[in-house]
């Protein structure tokens, strides 16, 4: 994506992604701005800071664990249905799942790290296999869930049910 479009403009850029502004509804996203292959590595992230509960704002590590993303503009990775990365809290790196171009916008699935949101919504992420809703993963079949890349909290959480 370029600087700017009709509805989108730039906010920040990073080294690997910039932070877009959509003008109409206010919403940022992140935008790849170099090239990756399924399977990079796209960054490492840390803690910010560590909460007992879940905000909209954080990453879940295991049950009491939650965390806010550094850097900081990784906030903007928004959910989908259809992600193109993965959050893996165990080597704390961000992972590409599928080929992503510059432009591309940089997604993923938020029930691969969280058990019980603690702001559910109606997803709009256009995906074919789009779910409408997304709670967290303990309000999703087996089925569904085991398709996706998972946390290591998550996967056992999913076995402990079992």
């Amino acid at each position: 994506m370029a600087a700017s479009t009709s509805s989108n403009q730039l906010v920040s850029k990073h080294e690997f992604a910039d932070v877009m502004e959509n003008t109409v509804s206010g919403q940022k996203s992140l935008h790849a701005n170099v090239h990756f292959n399924a399977e990079d590595v796209i960054c490492s992230f840390d803690a910010e800071l560590t909460l007992d509960h879940p905000t909209y704002a954080t990453v879940q590590i295991d049950d009491h664990t939650h965390i806010i993303l550094k850097p900081e503009f990784l906030l903007y990775v928004n959910h989908s249905c259809s992600p193109n990365v993965f959050f893996n809290t165990g080597s704390m790196q961000l992972i590409a799942l599928t080929e992503i171009q510059p432009g591309d916008e940089i997604v993923f699935f938020y029930p691969s790290a969280e058990w019980d949101m603690e702001r559910p919504f109606n997803c709009l992420c256009g995906s074919s296999n789009c779910l409408k809703q997304i709670k967290g993963a303990a309000y999703l079949p087996h089925t569904v869930i085991q398709q996706y890349h998972l946390t290591d909290f998550i996967r056992r959480k999913i076995n402990n049910q079992k």
